[in-house]
């Protein structure tokens, strides 16, 4: 396999050998982290943890008050820090397996649950392993597009996806709900290529995670604030909004911005280690900011690095990003990244052109580097 294409610094062309050897260093990279984790990862991720506690005790507390404009806005504030925190510093990253060499009952993959409406076990069949084995081929990563939206050229345009920016809203404004359906491939039900029988499963999983879901942040603790209850109703609804806007915010700035690589099954058939790893760099982007901002984020700013490492503990990404930017150098690919307005940006012109026919907006004009395979024999007439 040979690396070929055009970059914004000119042509492109990487030999089989120094794709392996890209995989090698990265390799490498890994292999010095895991050696290295141990007492800074274990404090780090339990201040995470005493935070999000924190921030939900103060939220429900501050509830007690809603009748009060202010404490109704700070109790809304810090829940949706809580929830934030809760699915993206932790839950998403301790089901990636971060923390399992940590032998810590509560940081276990396989058992962690975390406040949403998502089952873990769902999530971690259509996110872990799904996509972040097919990242960005098309045919195989249910994420391009998340089976509703057209969010790169070489899906076939058809009318339906003239509501491509009605959809995105309101995927954005439900995300948490969007995510647990994720794995029933909706367009697969309704286009007869899946049974009742295949989703009964996965329905009876959802309904009863979403059941827990609803009765705790709608019905429980609004009971416990008596008078008070659709203050504290209104609140919750809102704190599950603001973690919504903002994990599709971040998760889109991830993978979908301007300059993002989707991938054919053709290009990635037998697909070596250092072709895997190219792929995952070509198709993921970073969001610049500062501490504060990739905690908030889960540190999935460092997007590239989470894909190249997914298991490795997220606050490891920021420090080791800069040799991945200057691997990417070395080598003339290139390494997305750039401020979460220019980021986000990208996304929803993105959205909003791929709503229209290719023949009134026309194809793209940004360069793009192609995995190209040796013929087999019988390709090359031999």
């Amino acid at each position: 396999m040979a690396i070929l294409g055009e970059t914004k610094d000119g042509p492109l062309v990487l030999s089989p050998e120094q794709v392996e050897e890209i995989g090698r260093e990265l390799d490498a990279i890994r292999a010095r982290v895991v050696a290295d984790l141990g007492q800074r990862d274990r404090e780090y991720i339990y201040k995470i943890i005493k935070a999000q506690r924190g921030f939900e005790i103060a939220g429900r507390g501050l509830l007690y008050l809603g009748f009060l404009p202010p404490f109704w806005l700070a109790g809304v504030a810090a829940l949706g820090v809580s929830k934030i925190l809760d699915n993206m510093e932790i839950g998403h990253n301790v089901m990636h397996g971060q923390y399992d060499w940590m032998r810590e009952p509560g940081l276990n993959s396989k058992v962690f649950e975390w406040d949403t409406v998502c089952p873990a076990d769902q999530w971690k069949h259509s996110h872990n392993y799904m996509h972040h084995t097919y990242t960005n081929i098309h045919g195989m990563d249910r994420d391009i597009g998340y089976g509703i939206l057209r969010i790169d050229e070489d899906q076939k345009w058809n009318p339906y996806y003239l509501g491509n920016p009605l959809y995105a809203f309101l995927l954005m404004v439900f995300f948490e709900w969007g995510v647990m359906l994720h794995d029933l491939e909706a367009d697969n039900i309704v286009q007869g290529k899946r049974t009742w029988a295949e989703i009964k499963p996965l329905a009876k999983g959802q309904i009863r995670k979403a059941s827990k879901q609803v009765l705790k942040d709608y019905v429980m603790f609004p009971l416990l604030t008596g008078p008070l209850f659709f203050h504290t109703l209104a609140a919750n609804a809102a704190a599950n909004l603001v973690r919504n806007l903002w994990t599709f915010s971040i998760i889109f700035c991830g993978h979908f911005p301007s300059g993002v690589q989707t991938f054919t099954e053709e290009e990635t058939e037998n697909e070596t280690r250092g072709e895997w790893y190219v792929r995952q760099m070509l198709g993921s982007a970073n969001i610049t900011g500062g501490p504060l901002f990739h905690i908030m984020s889960g540190n999935l700013s460092h997007q590239i690095e989470h894909h190249l490492f997914p298991d490795l503990p997220a606050n490891r990404y920021p420090e080791i990003a800069p040799e991945i930017e200057a691997l990417c150098n070395k080598y003339g690919l290139p390494y997305n990244k750039g401020r979460f307005s220019k980021q986000i940006g990208s996304v929803w012109a993105k959205i909003f052109k791929l709503s229209l026919p290719d023949r009134l907006v026309g194809k793209s004009s940004q360069p793009r580097i192609i995995i190209m395979r040796e013929p087999k024999p019988s390709e090359a007439g031999v």
